[in-house]
This record gives structure tokens, sequence and C-alpha cells, in this order.
């Protein structure tokens, strides 16, 4: 990394991103993310806990987008030996696991925030901005207000809203089936029969996900009259 790549447009120190995460594409993915927020570079990404720590000897990172599901380590596990060796960068963790003991371990390994799969990139943006408000604050506190005020900067203040008339479970559900069809993708009506919702209610979800950037949706010639919307995951 060049020093023009370690500094913002404002002249400030770039926060150095590690994204550690096994699957290749999704690696790609969140490193495209991190490289879109205004004040963040990924330096580097990692497919497994062996590499990260790798990584972490040879150049400096502030903070590791940290898969908890690795080929050769849990992702906490990974986080509890940088600490011992020394390394001091925080965590976002990435997961699919919903399990609140974890989240409890996480805290005390440096995890300042985690990330529930599947998200978008609006959601991993705000999570990185939060960050970066509680990243700047240094020197001492005044008080107990200042303290409070730092530490607040991490939390969200609730889930991300949804466009009217989408609920997050629903929106789960259409997300674990897009993610889980044939190459070719899905209709709005093999979806909405695959979930159980009518063929509206998908397309309304499915645009929604072409709209977060997170599915893409292509026309289906070949047939009498107007053509037919394949969407697909953005793998």
């Amino acid at each position: 990394m060049t020093g023009a790549e370690a500094s913002g447009a404002g002249g400030g120190e770039l926060i150095r991103v590690l994204v550690v995460e096994d699957d290749p594409v999704a690696a790609d993915a969140h490193v495209m993310y991190v490289g879109r927020v205004p004040g963040f570079v990924a330096v580097g990404k990692a497919h497994s806990g062996a590499e990260a720590r790798r990584a972490l000897e040879r150049m400096p990172v502030d903070l590791l987008l940290l898969d908890l599901h690795l080929p050769d380590v849990h992702g906490l596990q990974l986080a509890r030996s940088l600490r011992g060796a020394g390394h001091h960068a925080d965590v976002i963790a990435v997961t699919s696991a919903r399990d609140l003991a974890v989240v409890r371990e996480g805290v005390s390994l440096g995890v300042v925030q985690y990330v529930l799969k599947p998200f978008t990139f609006a959601t991993l943006r705000d999570r990185l901005v939060r960050y970066a408000e509680f990243h700047a604050t240094v020197g001492e506190a005044s008080g107990q207000d200042e303290v409070d005020r730092a530490l607040a900067a991490l939390r969200a203040p609730g889930p991300a809203a949804l466009p009217k008339g989408l609920s997050g479970p629903t929106l789960e559900r259409v997300t674990r089936t897009l993610r889980e069809a044939a190459p070719e993708g899905l209709t709005a009506a093999g979806l909405a029969e695959t979930v159980g919702i009518s063929r509206i209610t998908a397309r309304r979800y499915l645009e929604h996900l072409v709209d977060a950037g997170r599915a893409t949706r292509r026309p289906l010639y070949g047939q009498v009259g107007r053509p037919e919307l394949i969407y697909r995951w953005t793998r």
C-alpha cells in the first residue's frame, strides 16, 4: 500500500481492514464493500486463520472483518490467539450464527460489532461508519458523558428500515431461497411457490435485493408476450 493509498482525501489516515472469509466470492464482495466506504481501505484478504496470521505479521491492520466459520479455526479462537500474540486490531464478526453465547464471548475478545449473514452493503456501511466514529475517539475523556458517547457510537439505533410492506423474516426466507437456487436463477413465480407468498410479493422482495446490489435480473425471452424476469443472487 502506497502513502497515497494510506491517506484519505482529506489527508487523514485510512482505517486498514483485513477481510478474513473462506468463501472467495464473498471475500471479494466484502473487499469491494469496504472500498466503497470513505475512510476505509481493504489492505488484503485471507481465506483461513493461518493466512490471516501471516497477513498480520507482514502489514499493519486496524480492523478485521472476520468470518467466524473458517476451515482451520473458529473465528473467536483466532481472535483469542491473536490477542495472545500481541495483535490489537479490532474485530467486526461476520456470521450466520445467532447464538448469543458466542456474542458474549466475542465481546471479551475485542469484537466490536456483529454482522449477520446475509447482509447488504448498507448494513456493513452503517457498521463501518459507526466503528470509524469510535476509532476516532482518542485522548482522555473529560467525564462519564464522553465515555458513554464513545461507546454509543458502536451501537446501531435499531434494525435497518425495510421498505413499507416488507418484513425481515420473509426477506431472510427469500434471500436464502435465492442463494440456494440453481445457477440460472429463479423467476418471481418460482420463488413465490417455494417461499409460500404471492408472485407480486415475491417480486417486491426480489426488486429490493436488486436495489441493494445483492441480486441481478435479466429478461427471459422466447415466450409469447412480455418477457419474464430471471433473478440471480450476486455471487
